[in-house]
């Protein structure tokens, strides 16, 4: 949790005083109870607006004359839009800004943006390439920053991730999920839910896409069991949550695209693997997906299958998350 900064030298307008500011980073920066008032508070918020039409405010409007600037140095679908909307559900308003629209930490550092940006918005969510451009924002932001996505952690994600297995199978605490594929940004963000939520985490993938030692090395020392399994068969048995992520980024040039394949193509979720998993085990990936690459149609469309539900959740997650860090 993070307060205001003393060198913050304005006075403080009357909405400034109300809360104390709290950014949201990480998962593994974040207070396990914190955490798990977001899960609780994002279901209920969805329980609530349950029947009604999706353009129609909460019954509450805690945003209700605030700004929030969603900065996307990185496109984005999911994040762009459920931001976009989860903010104008609880009453405030947003204002959109691109890499090439701010040219961040090129023309201008990244602190002094910060330091402007603060004057004009209430809350800011960055999606970014590097984490150094999240941890300077945040250092020199006098408002609430939030972790949209970068490189090494997607941590809004993974909130929407648990919320659903908890709708679906009840608490996460205890179980065994199992990520076959790249140790990329989205698996980083599972090891730091693992040690704060509680659950065993397998990775299973290729030696040469193994995600940093650092993150599993912290899970666990906070108690729960992370493992590296390369036969993908042994790693998924008895998995209460099979996850998978896309194998190639946009970014990526064509000689890395048929490389990735190569090297991951021994570790597409398909009915087979599922058949390994338990009978009432969930399947996840958090879109844009590349259909019977990493996954196949069979298991995306089939019963194990809340890819939906996931990309829904975060709506709400995310709304959890802006209601915290502004100490609503």
């Amino acid at each position: 949790m993070a307060q205001r900064p003393d060198t913050d030298r304005r006075p403080k307008t009357e909405n400034e005083r109300e809360y104390q500011m709290s950014h949201f980073l990480d998962i593994n920066t974040t207070d396990p109870a914190a955490l798990r008032q977001m899960i609780d508070q994002a279901q209920r918020m969805k329980s609530a607006r349950q029947g009604q039409p999706k353009g129609s405010p909460d019954a509450d409007l805690p945003l209700a004359g605030h700004m929030v600037a969603l900065i996307f140095e990185k496109p984005s679908t999911r994040t762009r839009v459920s931001f976009d909307v989860g903010v104008r559900q609880m009453g405030g308003e947003t204002l959109l800004l691109s890499g090439s629209d701010m040219q961040l930490g090129h023309g201008e550092t990244i602190a002094d943006t910060a330091r402007v940006m603060s004057r004009y918005v209430d809350l800011i969510m960055i999606r970014t390439f590097e984490e150094a451009t999240l941890l300077e924002m945040a250092e020199h932001a006098t408002v609430p920053v939030i972790n949209g996505l970068t490189n090494r952690s997607h941590p809004c994600q993974i909130m929407a991730d648990i919320m659903t297995f908890e709708e679906h199978n009840g608490p996460i605490k205890g179980r065994k999920v199992v990520w076959s594929g790249d140790g990329n940004n989205v698996f980083s963000s599972f090891a730091h839910a693992a040690g704060q939520f509680g659950f065993d985490l397998t990775f299973t993938g290729p030696q040469t896409l193994d995600p940093e030692a650092v993150f599993l090395q912290e899970a666990r020392a906070k108690g729960v069991t992370v493992e590296i399994e390369r036969d993908p068969v042994k790693a998924v048995t008895g998995a209460d949550l099979v996850v998978t992520d896309t194998w190639v980024s946009m970014h990526d040039p064509q000689s890395a695209r048929e490389r990735r394949h190569n090297q991951l193509r021994g570790y597409q979720v398909n009915a087979e693997l599922m058949r390994h998993a338990k009978p009432d085990a969930l399947f996840m990936h958090c879109l844009p997906a590349h259909r019977d690459d990493e996954a196949t149609s069979e298991v995306m469309d089939g019963a194990h299958s809340v890819i939906f539900d996931e990309a829904e959740n975060r709506l709400h997650a995310q709304k959890a998350v802006m209601r915290w860090c502004l100490g609503r």
